[in-house]
Order: structure tokens, then C-alpha cells, then sequence
């Protein structure tokens, strides 16, 4: 199998100063460094990096949720043998019984996997943002928080830009083109583990019977090993495989969209369209096809010869005319 090549990589930048070049990059870069500076990375590569998240704990913040497999899972939090179910349990637990949790588990030789998933910094840790910030050239991120031990997390892919900057333990992070999706062999779409489908490949154990494409997939695919105060740029839509490789590790990650919040997901376009197009006569699929190409991935030519006062939907669109779009749909959906 082909060996990925390793993803792109700048070495010149600064937490305070990131170009928008960068930010606004389309193809993965990997930020060597660049938050190295932080308290949270210092006090990590000391050993303390669970004493100084715990110095932000919210008294009486909700619990966060955790996700809890047995050893036998390897960190490899995924579906039951049936694709029913899931190998692991989520528990409502206090962050900070999570982070003692971890420090009892660092040196047992089969702990249980525990992963703490996308948690709102802002939410569980209010300061840790002015402590370690970051200047993302304007934009207004979601910041989150990611902890755990040895884990690994299978492919998917986000809807937004994502900065994801490791600031304890090691990463591994494997990439792939929006492009590779008939060869990563994704699952279920409406089950997921985590919200986003997932490649059903075991990245360290891949059945080439079974999933044969898989091979092409890595001949696209770009991988990196980060450090502490390293951080990689996943722009939209890119696969996605994230592996922690020691005892304790901390990522925080921001996600921004490139369109209005009032957007809405092209997830729920899809799952309209599998139930309303997918499964008619091969001949109506077609004339759907050229449908979809006109109105929505070559609209220049759709409107032109419409009064500008009367293309309603084909106008562009605002929050406005998307807030009544979107109650046509519903009105239509609950008949």
C-alpha cells in the first residue's frame, strides 16, 4: 500500500498573527509551533497539563459528556459487530472527575478508552481563551476543547474550516480529499458515533478484501504527527483521521463556516434528496440531475431572464428570504 506523503507544512507563523492566506487556505497546512507559546503547552511539556485545566473548572458547570469504551476497543471508538450499535457508552460526568480519571488510568497497561469530545470552551473552562489566545484575522469561531487517552477517531469529514491545534500529548492526524468518499467505504449516514458518518475502514488493521478501494485512498492521502504547540488547518470537507498516541492528550480545536450562519447544512439537502429523488426510475434521476446542475451548481444562466422582482428562490438569497424558504419546506414536509 502507498505511503502518504506528508501534509504541507509552515514553520513562520504566530498564534497572534495568522494571514488570512493561511486561514483561508483550501489544501491542509500543518502550523508547526505555532501556539507553542501558550501557558496550556508550557505547563503540558511540564507535566501539568491537567493541574492547569482544572484551574479554569466553572464551579457548578453542567457535566460533560464522556465516551467510555472497554480496553479491548484499542481507542478505536466505532460501530457493534452489526452496525446497530456502537462499541462504547457515553456518561454525564463532571470535567474535572474526567481529568483525575485520566491521571489514575496513565500508567495502567489496559485502561478503558475515555474520550471527552468537542466541549465548549468558553462553557467548562471560561478564561482559558483570553490565557491562550489566538488571532483568527476576524472571524468568530466555535472554540472547543477535545481530551482524552490513547484514542483513535475514524475518518469524517465537517462542514466548517477547522483549526486544530494539539496542545498536550501527540497526534496523529491523516488526511484525505473530499474526493476519496467512494473509496473510504463510509457508514451508515443517519447512526453515526458522533454526528458525522465515518469510514468503516480500521486504519490499523485494513481488510483489503473487503475494502478493496481503500488502497486508492491512501495513494491521496497526507499525514503528520503532531507535537505539543503544533496545529493543522482541515478545510472543509476534507477526511479526517485523528489519532491521540500518548496517555493524556489535548486538542482544542475553532471551526468557522465561509457562508452566513442563517445557512443551513447541505447534510439535510442530502437526506431530502434520498428521500424524495434517489429512488426514482433511472430516466427521472437523470432529468434531475440536469435539474440540480441548473438551479444549483450552474445557477448564472437560471434567473437572468426573470424579473429581478419576481425570481423569488432564485434571487440570492438572505436571511429573510432563507427564514421563508425554510417554512415552505416545513409546511410542505408536515402535510
Amino acid at each position: 500500500m502507498s505511503q502518504p506523503e506528508a501534509i504541507p507544512e509552515r514553520v513562520d507563523l504566530r498564534a497572534d498573527a495568522l494571514p488570512d492566506d493561511v486561514l483561508r487556505s483550501t489544501t491542509p497546512l500543518v502550523l508547526r509551533g505555532v501556539v507553542a507559546d501558550w501557558p496550556m503547552v508550557r505547563a503540558a511539556r511540564d507535566g501539568n497539563a491537567a493541574p492547569y485545566l482544572a484551574g479554569f473548572l466553572r464551579p457548578g458547570a453542567p457535566p460533560v459528556t464522556a465516551t467510555v469504551g472497554p480496553p479491548e476497543i484499542g481507542g478505536r471508538f466505532f460501530y457493534s459487530d452489526d452496525l446497530r450499535g456502537f462499541n462504547f457508552r457515553r456518561e454525564q460526568v463532571p470535567l474535572e472527575v474526567v481529568l483525575r480519571t485520566l491521571g489514575n488510568y496513565a500508567t495502567a497497561d489496559a485502561p478503558p478508552s475515555i474520550y471527552v469530545a468537542s466541549t465548549t470552551l468558553d462553557t467548562w473552562l471560561p478564561g482559558f481563551r483570553d490565557a491562550n489566545p489566538i488571532d483568527l484575522d476576524g472571524r468568530d469561531p466555535l472554540a472547543s476543547i477535545w481530551i482524552g487517552n490513547r484514542t483513535r477517531i475514524a475518518a469524517h469529514q465537517d462542514l466548517p474550516d477547522n483549526l486544530a491545534c494539539v496542545v498536550a500529548g501527540r497526534r496523529r492526524v491523516t488526511l484525505f480529499p473530499p474526493d476519496q468518499l467512494r473509496n473510504l467505504y463510509i457508514g451508515p449516514l443517519d447512526l453515526t458515533p458522533a454526528g458525522q458518518p465515518i469510514s468503516l475502514v480500521d486504519f490499523a488493521a485494513p481488510d483489503h478484501a473487503r475494502f478493496p478501494r481503500f488502497a486508492e485512498a491512501m495513494r491521496h492521502a497526507q499525514v503528520a504527527e503532531l507535537e505539543p504547540g503544533d496545529a493543522v488547518l482541515i478545510p472543509s470537507m476534507w477526511w479526517h483521521h485523528m489519532e491521540g498516541l500518548d496517555t493524556f492528550n489535548v486538542l482544542v480545536n475553532y471551526w468557522w463556516r465561509r457562508s452566513p450562519a442563517w445557512m443551513d447544512t447541505p447534510m439535510n439537502a442530502l437526506m431530502l434528496a434520498l428521500m424524495s429523488v434517489r429512488d426514482l426510475p433511472a430516466h427521472e434521476r437523470a432529468v434531475w440531475r440536469d435539474v440540480f446542475e441548473h438551479y444549483v451548481f450552474a445557477p448564472d444562466d437560471a434567473a437572468p431572464h426573470v424579473d429581478a422582482g419576481a425570481r423569488g428562490v432564485l434571487a440570492p438569497l438572505d436571511e429573510d428570504r432563507a427564514r421563508r424558504l425554510r417554512s415552505r419546506l416545513l409546511q410542505r414536509l408536515n402535510r
